[in-house]
C-alpha cells in the first residue's frame, strides 16, 4: 500500500523531511478496524511528532491523526462497525498513523461518519472535535456554573481547528457566552461566523479587553495556543474558583499565580483515552457520533478550509509548512492518493 513516512527528524524544507514509501497491508488486531483511507486532515501534532520522535533503527514512521474512510475488514471481536461502514476518527498516538491507503484503528475510538459529509469534510473534524469536547465537558465541565462568575468560556486562538469547533459546541450544546480571540481580519470574521457573541484581539491585553465587555470574569478559559505569552492575562481575567484548561506545550507553566484564586488547572490530551486503554475509552466513539448527529442535524459544520490536493509526500510537506506558520484558520485536509 501506498504511504507517507519519514526515517529521521528534519525541518520540512529537507528533501526527505516525509516521502513516498510503499508498506504491507496491515491485518486488523481483536478489536481493530481495517480502514481504506479516504481523506486526512493535518495537525499540529503531526509536525510535533516529525520534529521530535525518532523512529526505531532502520524503521519509518507513519504520521497522520485524522481521516475518513470505508471499513473494508474487522477484527474477531468487532461489534460495533461491519465492512462497508463509512467511518471518521483521529487514531492513537502509539500506533502508525493515517497517511496511508489502509489503516488499523481500535473500533472503540471509531465514530460513524457524517452522512452529509463527503470524506474530506468528514476528516477535518475527529481530532478537534474530540479535544473540543473532552475539555469543554469533560475537564472544564461548562454545565456547572461557577459561583458569582459570569457565564462564560474565553477561548484563545477561537479560528484555530480546535477553536473552531470548540465555538460551535458551546453554542449548540450549552447557554454559555463564547468569547473567543482573533487578532487578523479574516479570523476574527471566521469566529464570528461560527458563533462566537464576543471577538477580542489576543495582541493585546486580555484582562483589559475582558473588563471593557463589562461581563464580569468568565469562569472558563480554554487556552488553545500561546498559553506561554497569556498565562499572566489569564490568572488576572478568570474568575475566582474559575476553571482552565490548555491543549498547547508551553516550555513552563508556572501556576502558582493561580493558587490565590483557588482556579482549577487541566491539561487536555485526546490521545490519554486510547494511550493508557481507560475503561472509558469507548466516550470517544460516542462523542464522536454525537458530533456527526450535530452535522447531520445542522447544528455545526465542518471546519474544513482548504483541500490541498492528494495524500503524498509534496502535499503533505505544504501541509505542515503551512502548520508551522501557526497562522492557519480551520483545517487542512488531504484527499485520495
Amino acid at each position: 500500500m501506498r504511504a507517507v513516512a519519514y526515517k529521521t527528524p528534519q525541518p520540512i524544507a529537507a528533501e526527505t523531511a516525509l516521502i513516498d514509501v510503499d508498506l504491507p497491508i496491515p491485518s486488523p488486531g481483536d478489536r481493530d478496524l481495517l480502514v481504506e483511507i479516504k481523506a486526512v486532515s493535518v495537525n499540529p501534532v503531526d509536525v510535533k511528532v516529525r520534529v521530535g520522535v525518532q523512529p526505531e533503527p532502520d524503521q519509518l514512521k507513519v504520521l497522520g491523526w485524522d481521516a475518513a474512510g470505508v471499513v473494508r475488514a474487522v477484527g474477531s471481536k468487532v461489534t460495533l462497525f461491519q465492512p462497508g461502514d463509512e467511518v471518521f476518527y483521529a487514531g492513537a498516538i502509539d500506533r502508525p498513523g493515517t497517511n496511508a491507503e489502509f489503516h488499523l484503528v481500535d473500533e472503540r475510538i471509531v465514530g460513524r461518519k457524517p452522512k452529509s459529509l463527503d470524506f474530506s469534510a468528514a476528516a477535518a473534524l475527529p481530532l478537534t472535535a474530540i479535544t473540543a469536547w473532552e475539555t469543554l465537558f469533560d475537564r472544564l465541565k461548562v454545565d456547572d456554573p461557577v459561583p458569582g462568575a459570569a457565564n462564560a468560556v474565553l477561548i484563545v486562538g477561537g479560528a484555530g481547528g480546535v477553536g473552531s469547533i470548540a465555538i460551535q459546541l458551546l453554542r449548540a450544546l450549552t447557554n454559555v457566552t463564547v468569547i473567543a480571540t482573533a487578532s487578523r481580519p479574516e479570523t476574527r470574521d471566521w469566529t464570528l461566523k461560527l458563533g462566537a457573541h464576543q471577538v477580542l484581539d489576543h495582541s493585546r491585553p486580555l484582562a483589559a479587553e475582558i473588563e471593557q465587555l463589562a461581563l464580569g470574569a468568565p469562569a472558563f478559559v480554554f487556552s488553545t495556543t500561546n498559553t506561554d505569552k497569556h498565562v499572566g492575562e489569564i490568572v488576572k481575567l478568570i474568575a475566582p474558583q474559575g476553571r482552565f484548561a490548555l491543549i498547547d506545550d508551553p516550555g513552563v507553566l508556572d501556576v502558582a499565580p493561580f493558587k490565590r484564586k483557588a482556579v482549577s488547572i487541566h491539561w487536555e490530551l485526546m490521545f490519554t483515552r486510547s494511550l493508557f486503554k481507560t475503561p472509558d475509552m469507548i466516550e470517544q466513539h460516542n462523542l464522536l457520533n454525537s458530533v456527526a448527529e450535530l452535522v447531520d442535524g445542522g447544528k455545526i459544520r465542518t471546519t474544513l478550509t482548504e483541500t490541498l490536493g492528494p495524500i503524498n509526500a509534496a502535499t503533505l510537506k505544504k501541509a505542515h509548512q503551512m502548520i508551522e506558520t501557526g497562522r492557519t484558520r480551520g483545517k487542512l485536509v488531504l484527499a485520495g492518493f
